[in-house]
Formats: C-alpha cells, structure tokens, sequence
C-alpha cells in the first residue's frame, strides 16, 4: 500500500464525497483551543533518559557506553543504562556496584560546604556527610536549558507546555496539528454542508501512514488493515513534531529523551516507558485497549501509591485487564462514587486532564537530615547558613536580583524525634534580597521554635522560601495621576532612583510639621477670632482621618464631621478655649480635648441605643430575616442589653 509521511503538501480529498470520517467539523475546530474532551487531540510526553546520569556523562565528555552512575554519599540515585547492563540497581551501593562492574565511573554529586557561595564538586564528598549538604543544582539548571530548548522548538503563538518534573515534559500540540492539517490538507478550511457544524468530516485519501522509526502499538487484524481517520492523521504528525523536538535536545544539548504521543497526557506517559532509552511510542486511539491490558494498575500515573494499593486489595488483582470485567456501579460503591469512576475511566485509557502551561516554580527547598543529630544553636546557624546561600544562589537563576522573581514567605522546619515544628514568616518587600537577609530571617525563626522548648537533639532541618511572585516595574505613585502635561510624563519617564517619593515627605518631616496639638489643629484649617488660619494637623488626629501628604483631615466619619461644626474657638477671653455644644469654658487644649472626647463617646453610647432599641422593637417576621452576626460581634444582645461580665460606661 502505498505510504504517506506527511511531509508537506495537501492530499487531495477529491473523490471521497461519499467516505466520511468519524470525526466531525466541530470537533476539527475545537481541536485549536485545547479541548481536553476532544478526540482529535494529541499529547506527548517527553522523558529524559538516565537524567541525573546523563548529566554527569554531558558535563565530563564520557561515552555513553561507558557505565556511570550518580553517587550520593554511599548509595546510588542513577544509574546510565550501560551501568544497568551490568545488573546495578538502585539498591546498590556504591562497593556492591564496583563489585558488579569494576569499571563503573561513580561521580558524586555536588555539595555545599559551609562558607561556600557555589556548590562544587569534591572527591572528598562521602567522607564529609556531616558537614556537606546535597546540591542538585547542575542538574536544575540543565532542566532548564532543555525546557528552554523544547520551547524554541515550537511556535510561540501555538504550545502549551507543562514541566510535569525535573526530567519530565508534557506537551499538548493539538492547536499546532490543528494550523498544520489546515495548511496540508485546505480542503479541510472549506465551510461544513449545509453550514453544519455536526456533519462528518470526509475521510483523508491516505490508505497507509509513514511512521518512520517510532515504536508503534500494534492493532489487530482488522483494525490495521481499515484506512486512517483524522485522529491517525493528527497524531502522526504530532509523533513528527516530537521527533523533531527530541533531536534539536540531542543536537544542542547532547541528551537524549524517550517520548509517548497519544491522545492524553495518561497514555503519553505510559509511552514514553515503553521504550527506552531514545525512543518514542505512538498509541493510535484505536491501540489503548491493547496497550493498557498487560499493565499492572500500580505502573499507572497518579495509582502508585495508597490508591493504588486500596484498587488491587478491593478487587484482589493488579492486572488492568482483569479490572475491565469490574462494572462501573462494582467500582463506584468499593472505592466510592468520584474516585470509582476515575478508576474506571483510567483503565480504559479515557483521560481529560489538561496540560498546564505553567514552567516556573513554586517554591525552593534545602534540607538536612543529621546522622548524628545536632544538639546546639551554633550547629543548627551553620546549616541556616548553608540553606540560605543554596537558596538564594537558585533565586539568582530566577532574576531575583533584576526583580524578575521574587519570594513573599519562608519557612523553617525543625524535626525532634517524630516531632515536626514548623514556622513561617514575611520576607519583606521593597527591601534587597540577598543571602544574608535570608540567614537572619531563618534565624528569627529558629529563636522561635526553640522558644517553645523541646528541640533538641535535632534531627532534621529544612528551609524554604514561596508565594513566588513577578517583580513589578515601571510603578508610579499617586501624584502621577494628579498631574497633567510635562510633569506627568517626566514621573513616567523617570527611573525608580530619580522618581519622587509617591508616598509624600518624610514620615519624620510629617511628625516635625503638626505643630502644638491645640484642637484647632485636629481638623486641618480653622479660623480663629483673630483671623489667624492653619492647614496642621494634630499628632493625636488619627491616621485614618489624614491624608497621605499629612495636610488635611479626609474621610472623617458622621460623627466626627458633627463634632467639626462644634468644634472649640476662642471665646471673648484670649486665654479661654469655649466649646460650642455645651457653651463651656476651658483653660487650656487638653481639658477642651477631654471634654469633646466625652461628647464623641457620649455620641456613639447614644446611637448604640438607638439601633438596639429599633431592632429590639421590629416585629419577630422583620428580625428573622435579617442577617446572621457571627464572631465577636454576636456577643452583642438585642436591644443594648449586657451579657455577664460587661459593663456600661457611666457618662453622668
């Protein structure tokens, strides 16, 4: 039969008017905006192979025949496939694996060592596990370097990308299919019959499809001998982009990376383990039922754990083909009605998770586990020293220093024999972020859990930082939106260094500019019986009655305004403050404050009652349907009365 790859050009789909595809125009475009329920949609999964070890091999120019694996401490945390060749696993030690393949390469991971502000590799890191700590930075940052590289490789406009782990890839490359089958095939960009979007698309006039070197899961039969549909058309020419994506990572970088293409992220997975090193699975839609059924339901993504185990002790097998005979309703009331069903659905392959653009980080960890423990303040501040610098050498690789990133909390955690204590605190913003403001701040916290008692010896330290969020630039403060003309594009255009402070003077400059804190003086501008004026304001005047300049009282409450027209002038003596509610004279400012205080409280008793006595009189029906108080506030009864223990203020 004759073969297609696809490669450019439009098949005709001339004389095929009477064939239609099972797939319909809607689904066709739906197939650009990422609808996770369609048919049509084409996943991949991309897996690097060995990462950690082929990290070490990349960085130190060794063949990849040549058996590495990667040391951390005395065991092993990857092994290259020449090395597994051997029989090493990761069980083995390192004198167990030398004793399997004398000639194993075993590099040590770098470490950080106390007063270090980089990570280094050591030929004396085994010997050094109490002081060392662990860094996986080289490998962080080649994750990112391939992650950069897998989105080069695509259209800006058309990827959606999810870095699923430090080694791990999903790629939804269903709106890139999508331009590419239009582009191929533009018979396909003509209007539906009849305008409707529900009728079957024809068939491609392919009747065999070129897959190239891919590992693809057989069909039956009869399955393969039927000519292809659009979903075997999209998905070859996904497994063609991802071929493509896979060799710019081998070209640029030297890795080499395994992959799976299907039509969800569950199946991709699964493919991209079926052959490795350096291949590339492709699970038509056709092929699911015959990929899953040999597969032990524990190998399936998001089923490795306590699920998994509660699935095989329900049902008392892991075989995937054996729970296809379990009926749905079996399964909702063993496992329940939400998690039956998606054990259900994930047997039989049906997935509609969605690929998640989201590539930067959350948060940042460094830890230590202490054999022996430590027991003193001054061990503890060493560690502290050394997460701070690890993490804060990882934040440089964010931008934290051009303000691109930046951390809003951290954490510590302290663990005591099977005891965890935990504190968390603000990294204040607006100021430079920087290894030792990190030390002092996990420092703080230390002073904290050890305040509380029982820490020591200790077992397990961790610090860590979160809440990530964008750098902001280009700020400008209020008064550049209460100005017009030049002056406001000169605020615009001004840098942060060269931009006036938006907040007003000085906070000092405000205290040093209120004056005598006479009551005239609490409001802003008063008039005096000498015509004398001013725009201060007192000391005392609360904050939320100033504006952000200092001049002038804003905002004031019902109350307080009242109080203005009442406020205190000079009488006919220049040396007595009146008050123009009670026509009292006073000596001096403070007594004249005293007194208007008692009428503000005298004020608010007032209208307390007020309210109590309107609500406490309102028929049961009106009372009802108000809304319910909770908190504080309903410890306050109907109608002013005092619940035990409170008391009224006695204003006599």
């Amino acid at each position: 039969m004759p073969s297609s790859s696809l490669h450019g050009g439009s098949s005709p789909l001339r004389g095929t008017s009477l064939r239609r595809s099972r797939f319909t125009y809607r689904q066709l475009v739906q197939l650009a905006s990422y609808q996770t329920s369609n048919p049509l949609r084409v996943i991949a999964h991309i897996d690097l192979d060995a990462f950690y070890a082929q990290c070490e091999m990349v960085r130190l120019g060794i063949p990849e025949d040549k058996p590495l694996a990667v040391q951390q401490w005395y065991g092993l945390i990857a092994i290259n496939y020449a090395a597994r060749a051997a029989g090493i696993g990761r069980h083995c030690n390192v004198e167990e694996a030398r004793k399997l393949c004398p000639n194993l390469i075993a590099q040590h991971v770098a470490t950080w060592r106390e007063g270090d502000d980089k990570w280094a590799y050591r030929d004396d890191s085994a010997a050094n596990i109490v002081t060392d700590k662990v860094s996986l930075d080289p490998y962080r940052l080649q994750s990112r370097r391939i992650l950069a590289t897998i989105k080069n490789a695509l259209p800006q406009d058309l990827q959606k990308v999810e870095k699923a782990s430090i080694d791990e890839v999903f790629l939804d490359l269903s709106a890139q299919i999508h331009a590419i089958l239009l582009e191929r095939f533009p018979e396909l960009n003509n209007p539906p019959p009849y305008d409707d979007p529900t009728e079957n698309l024809p068939l491609p006039s392919i009747s065999a499809l070129d897959w190239e070197a891919d590992a693809l899961v057989d069909l039956d039969e009869e399955e393969e001998s039927a000519d292809p549909d659009w979903d075997d058309v999209a998905i070859l020419i996904g497994s063609q982009i991802v071929r493509d994506v896979r060799a710019r990572i081998r070209q640029e970088l030297g890795y080499t990376c395994s992959a799976g293409v299907a039509s969800n992220k569950l199946i991709s997975k699964l493919g991209s383990a079926f052959k490795k090193p350096n291949r590339q699975t492709v699970v038509r839609n056709r092929a699911v039922a015959l990929f899953l059924r040999d597969f032990k339901i524990t190998k399936m993504r998001n089923l490795g754990g306590k699920l998994g185990e509660q699935v095989v002790s329900t049902f008392g097998t892991d075989q995937v083909k054996e729970l296809l005979d379990v009926p749905l309703e079996q399964m909702k009331n063993k496992l329940g009605a939400e998690t039956g069903l998606w054990v259900y659905n994930t047997t039989r392959g049906i997935d509609t998770t969605e690929v998640n653009s989201r590539t930067q980080i959350k948060s940042m960890l460094s830890a230590k586990s202490f054999r022996p423990t430590i027991s003193t303040m001054e061990q503890a501040e060493k560690w502290l020293r050394i997460f701070s610098a690890d993490i804060f050498s990882r934040l440089v690789e964010e931008g934290v220093l051009e303000n691109k990133r930046r951390p809003r909390t951290i954490n510590l955690h302290h663990r005591v024999g099977g005891q965890m204590h935990s504190r968390q605190g603000p990294i204040p913003q607006g100021k430079t972020l920087d290894e030792n403001s990190l030390f002092e701040l996990s420092r703080d916290l230390l002073r904290q859990i050890i305040a509380a008692g029982n820490v020591w010896p200790c077992a397990n330290l961790s610090l860590s930082v979160g809440g990530f969020e964008d750098g902001v630039k280009g700020n400008m403060g209020i008064n550049a939106f209460l100005v017009k003309g030049e002056e406001a594009e000169s605020l615009r255009s001004a840098t942060p260094e060269t931009r006036p402070n938006s907040a007003g003077p000085d906070r000092n400059t405000k205290r040093r500019r209120v004056g005598d804190g006479s009551i005239q003086r609490f409001f802003g501008r008063q008039t005096s019986t000498a015509g004398a004026t001013t725009g201060e304001t007192s000391p005392d005047t609360p904050s939320m009655y100033r504006d952000e300049s200092g001049d002038q009282a804003v905002d004031a409450p019902r109350h307080v305004c009242a109080m203005q027209h009442a406020e205190a002038r000079r009488c006919s003596s220049p040396d007595m403050l009146h008050c123009l509610s009670c026509k009292e004279d006073f000596a001096s400012a403070e007594e004249l404050q005293s007194h208007q205080d008692w009428h503000m409280a005298r004020s608010l008793q007032d209208q307390e009652e007020r309210v109590g006595s309107v609500f406490a009189n309102r028929p049961a029906a009106a009372r009802s349907s108000a809304p319910k108080v909770t908190g504080s506030a309903s410890k306050r009864t109907r109608g002013g009365k005092l619940e035990q223990g409170q008391s009224r203020l006695n204003f006599g």
